[in-house]
């Protein structure tokens, strides 16, 4: 009776620590990876999967697998109410199957495309208030057979870990309405000048390119994104004389454009969720060299998520047609980008942009 006793005690304290380590992020991506580690590390089983429904499709996915074949059970994709994950989201009951091969529900095709041997398993549904998500399972104890306990103290982690996934897709959401907004603000500016449309989202989608070859995170990337996106919105303080102006601009003009970094940046200066993207916005234009501006800023005292916007914003100058000239062609494009790194631009950032050529589109 004391090891059973002693076994839950220390079950509940793994639990509230786990708990906490699961709730303590907003990221999708993360609340899911941490759910699974903390549900096999809770019960002590081999490996794990956090299998979600795509409501869309009426399928189920394993959005999270951990164990050494984990890779290739992402993969598959589960209709609605096949396999025992998929009898547990659609009774929204748990279960413990202590011989999974001989169980009727049992889907092979994970074991198939992993080469592993499912013995026993725990799962139980991911349930909030108003529906269920998806499933946590376990398998494979590592010593003895799953019992009742585990069960039970496996499905309070799932009830954190659905309140934790619900409040995570809806930061998502927010943050994707968040980045719309912004986007839709930025084409709105852009569309004051007719030769830079679609600038916004090519500047970001090369930046985005840069970030992953140079190895950005995911906050890091986040934040890039956003940079990219309002790096012009400085112009909307640029009068139409010069924003749209034919020719050559006069150094006066040139004077004017050249404000539109520190225009920017005081726009932005008055969106608490906006700041930490100023220092990417506010130094695409300067140089490596030290000759750029609005700060004259030079080599890695430019921030780098401005040295990247920078080579993304030029390159697609150079690759689009121009009041004054003909776009030059991707090869000619590159070839300026080598000539100029070191002077210009961050060789660094450069080689990152080379490297992600295949990405260009």
């Amino acid at each position: 009776m004391n090891k059973v006793s002693d076994k839950k005690l220390a079950q509940l304290n793994t639990l509230m620590e786990l708990t906490a380590l699961v709730n303590s992020t907003l990221d999708t991506h993360e609340v899911r990876k941490r759910a699974i580690e903390a549900a096999t590390r809770l019960v002590n089983a081999e490996a794990g999967s956090l299998i979600l429904e795509d409501k869309k499709n009426n399928e189920l996915f394993f959005e999270v697998a951990l164990g050494d074949k984990g890779e290739k059970v992402k993969e598959i994709r589960l209709k609605k109410g096949a396999g025992i994950a998929g009898w547990v989201v659609e009774k929204g009951e748990p279960v413990i199957v202590l011989d999974v091969q001989s169980d009727p529900r049992f889907f092979r095709g994970a074991d198939d495309r992993s080469e592993f041997l499912t013995r026993d398993m725990i799962c139980v549904p991911l349930k909030t208030k108003e529906e269920i998500l998806g499933a946590l399972q376990t398998i494979n104890k590592k010593a003895g057979n799953f019992d009742n306990e585990d069960m039970e103290i496996l499905r309070a982690l799932a009830n954190q870990v659905a309140v934790a996934i619900e409040n995570a897709n809806l930061y998502q959401e927010l943050k994707d309405t968040f980045h719309g907004t912004a986007q839709a603000l930025a084409e709105t500016i852009e569309k004051r000048d007719p030769y830079t449309g679609g600038h916004t989202k090519r500047v970001m989608n090369y930046s985005l390119a840069i970030g992953r070859m140079i190895g950005l995170n995911r906050a890091e990337l986040e934040k890039l994104k956003l940079s990219a996106i309002l790096h012009d919105i400085g112009k909307i303080g640029v009068r139409d004389s010069v924003l749209l102006k034919d020719g050559k601009l006069e150094a006066g003009e040139v004077e004017a454009m050249n404000l539109h970094p520190k225009y920017g940046s005081e726009i932005l200066s008055h969106i608490k969720q906006l700041k930490d993207v100023i220092p990417g916005m506010r130094g695409h234009h300067e140089k490596y060299d030290g000759t750029g501006y609005p700060d004259g800023l030079k080599g890695s005292k430019i921030p780098l998520l401005a040295r990247i916007i920078a080579v993304a914003d030029t390159f697609d100058a150079m690759t689009t047609d121009r009041p004054y000239r003909k776009a030059l062609t991707t090869d000619n494009a590159f070839d300026e980008l080598k000539k100029h790194a070191g002077k210009q631009f961050d060789p660094l950032v450069v080689d990152a942009f080379l490297k992600a050529r295949p990405e260009i589109r």
